[in-house]
């Protein structure tokens, strides 16, 4: 039931990040301002609604759905964001420091390598 509930609100979450993130890009040409502004939105969503469906007792299911699922599929920043401030809430600020160093260097030099690996890659 869990996993059916993140499907269906992964897509949801996509598609909002496909509408939202193309209106606002729209304006801006060199800065991706849309990426910016769904990561931005998604992490407050998250961290808004996970404290109000914590205090709401709401449904695991209906939980995981949207947290996981519609925000998720909005954004993954949003999920990196919740699990890094939950480190330092809990006084853990080296790991909460190095999660970010390390997903941050890490996801870029994953993206760069991707795309050196895209270019070498010949298709026939």
């Amino acid at each position: 039931m869990r996993v059916a509930a993140v499907g269906m609100g992964g897509a949801i979450g996509s598609m909002l990040r496909y509408v939202l993130a193309g209106l606002v890009q729209r304006s801006i040409i060199s800065f991706p301002l849309g990426t910016l502004s769904v990561n931005v939105l998604g992490c407050l969503a998250i961290g808004f609604l996970s404290e109000r469906m914590t205090e709401a007792a709401i449904d695991p299911v209906y939980r995981v759905g949207v947290l996981v699922g519609v925000i998720g599929g909005f954004t993954t920043f949003s999920t990196f964001s919740l699990e890094t401030l939950k480190l330092a809430e809990e006084r853990q600020y080296t790991l909460a420091a190095l999660n970010v160093a390390a997903s941050v260097a890490s996801c870029l030099a994953a993206a760069w390598a991707g795309q050196r690996l895209a270019k070498w890659w010949v298709m026939p």
